[in-house]
């Protein structure tokens, strides 16, 4: 089954995506997603001069053999370009093989381990009040886990807070904005947070926080202890996981479970972090780190350590991501959660979808393949608009990490 054509769509129905479809002689298509939140063009220069071309007339049905030609073969490994267009092959070939088998993806994997895929929400707030009012909301969903993110007291704009009426959206047209932060008053405040939510809905949903890489391991070990009393699911990407063994501190001296990785690309990434089992979750993504072929290997990686998937689902990656992901968490046996942040109503004009939400967990269909197709003429009626994702300071001035 030859490879016949291999096309990129960029479109932006709420946000700018990167689609790769690939047809076969067959007749049979599958889609990837190959988004790059605020780099999106890179990789589409990537696939249509470099990768394209050298899938015309390959086998749709090798992919293991096609995994190994792009990513050996290119010399140039790893890195978040190189994997994001390697992870849309992918999931392109692995969707048009499941819809050759006329089965779903999780089937073609091995079949349902679970009945659904439990998911978070994001409650965000600028204020406590805030917060506290998004927590009830999501409980009113359904949502049995939550991630609470709350802004700081006089700090303009503080990371997962939105700055208006509408859902958090990091990415903004224009030039990067910049965002302000205080890790003081950050570590003082957050444990105050919890304490509240704690308080007025109890011990019954899971609670989830993001430290978005903004702390020293020393820093991150502290607020692990401080938030101790309030069980939280997680902390994620408390420091910089380029330093792996940095994690080996927080461990030490913190029970708070810790998940990291959704700017992962590669299992080398989190290697040390997953056999040294300093970590609870690995979050690395189908979109950035291989598509379906090397997550099996991430996951069976963690599996033989006790870690968890907790695969990042936010709106910077597209609804066939998300497809794919559910699938691959219906599978996985040692799955832990998956981020659910729901894409604007006009994202759904391009992209139809097979998973659904129902009582706090994503639920695949059974359709051939992953389940997501593209309107491709709906999808020129949303051009590329340029956007960024922020840049952070500290209050001083001091460029960090956002």
């Amino acid at each position: 089954m030859k490879i016949t054509d291999a096309r990129v769509i960029v479109c932006c129905p709420g946000r700018n995506f990167v689609t790769l479809k690939i047809e076969t002689e067959d007749g049979v298509t599958g889609l990837g997603d190959a988004t790059l939140n605020g780099r999106e063009l890179a990789v589409v220069s990537y696939l249509e001069d470099h990768v394209l071309p050298c899938l015309i007339g390959r086998d749709a049905r090798c992919i293991e053999d096609t995994w190994q030609y792009l990513y050996r073969g290119a010399y140039w490994r790893r890195g978040p370009v190189t994997m994001a267009a390697i992870s849309a092959v992918d999931v392109a070939l692995w969707d048009i093989k499941a819809k050759c088998a006329g089965m779903p993806l999780y089937q073609l994997l091995g079949g349902r381990s679970r009945g659904g895929a439990l998911v978070y929400g994001h409650a965000n707030g600028r204020t406590l009040d805030e917060a506290l009012a998004a927590v009830a909301q999501f409980k009113a969903e359904g949502f049995r886990a939550i991630r609470v993110q709350c802004g700081l007291p006089d700090i303009e704009k503080v990371y997962g807070v939105a700055n208006g009426d509408g859902p958090y959206e990091p990415a903004k047209k224009g030039l990067p904005p910049e965002e302000q932060w205080s890790t003081p008053d950050y570590l003082r405040f957050v444990p105050q947070v919890f304490a509240k939510v704690r308080a007025e809905f109890g011990n019954g949903p899971l609670l989830l926080h993001d430290v978005h890489h903004r702390l020293s391991p020393n820093e991150a070990a502290r607020l692990g202890q401080d938030l101790e009393p309030y069980r939280l699911f997680w902390m994620e990407d408390p420091t910089p996981a380029e330093n792996q063994a940095g994690f080996r501190l927080i461990r030490q001296r913190t029970t708070t479970p810790l998940a990291v990785g959704e700017i992962f690309n590669t299992v080398w990434d989190c290697k040390q972090l997953i056999e040294e089992q300093l970590i609870d979750y690995i979050r690395a993504t189908i979109l950035h780190a291989g598509g379906v072929t090397h997550m099996r290997t991430i996951a069976a990686l963690a599996g033989l350590h006790q870690v968890r998937t907790g695969m990042h689902g936010a709106t910077d990656l597209s609804p066939v991501t998300l497809g794919a992901q559910v699938h691959f968490d219906t599978w996985v046996p040692n799955f832990g959660i998956q981020e659910l942040m729901l894409h604007e109503p006009v994202t759904g004009e391009v992209f139809s979808c097979d998973y659904r939400f129902e009582d706090g967990y994503l639920v695949t269909g059974d359709k051939p393949g992953h389940g997501v197709e593209i309107d491709e003429a709906k999808a020129a009626d949303y051009p590329y608009e340029p956007a960024y994702l922020p840049v952070n300071r500290l209050t001083d001035g001091t460029l960090w990490d956002w």
